[in-house]
């Protein structure tokens, strides 16, 4: 019998991934079951366990992703030269914010990642720590624009580097659960609170 190609192995593993979080999406967690995601990834009940042993799984495979693009683009964010200014840098998630904020987006899983991890320990876990670094590319963003001189110098970085960060999901979640208000807006009373 020949032997399966890691890609081929890795493409099965995301066709299941895709389906899953299409059914996490509209359905959410709680309504998903994992005959639901096999359905829709059309593939056997084997076929799909062989990948993700549970529905758990699942959620903290999915999560991973959707942690990890937002990670990646604040430590872009973080590191970007010249340095930015923290209003610029809030500016720029606040548009990575609204493309994943539409019935697609991943901001909608991200939604329930952080309800989940109120009930799931090892997902609380996972959040924290996540979380936890991602607060850290903004505070090194804070760091980097104090010694660029666009903070005072006696700003407390760890002090700003939270504030900075959640403005990002206090966005997110208006956007989606208010409908507004609209990227615009949001930058103008940004400024308007930091000028």
């Amino acid at each position: 019998m020949p032997r399966v190609s890691e890609a081929h192995l890795a493409a099965r593993r995301q066709q299941i991934l895709d389906a899953a979080q299409r059914c996490f999406t509209r359905d959410g967690f709680h309504n998903t079951s994992m005959q639901d995601v096999i359905a829709e990834a059309d593939l056997s009940v084997g076929a799909v366990y062989r990948y993700f042993k549970s529905k758990n799984e699942l959620i903290t495979s999915i999560a991973e992703s959707v942690i990890d693009a937002a990670s990646e683009m604040f430590e872009d964010l973080a590191r970007h030269e010249p340095p930015l200014a923290p209003t610029e840098a809030v500016e720029r998630a606040v548009e990575f914010v609204e493309r994943e904020t539409g019935p697609d987006g991943l901001l909608r899983i991200a939604l329930q990642v952080w309800a989940e991890a109120m009930r799931d320990p090892a997902l609380a876990a996972f959040v924290f720590d996540a979380y936890t670094r991602m607060r850290g590319h903004f505070t090194l963003l804070a760091t980097r624009a104090r010694d660029a001189g666009r903070l005072p110098a006696d700003a407390d970085v760890e002090a700003v580097g939270a504030v900075l960060f959640g403005t990002v999901p206090g966005y997110a979640l208006q956007r989606m659960l208010a409908a507004g208000p609209d990227p615009k807006t949001y930058i103008a009373g940004l400024r308007a609170l930091t000028s």
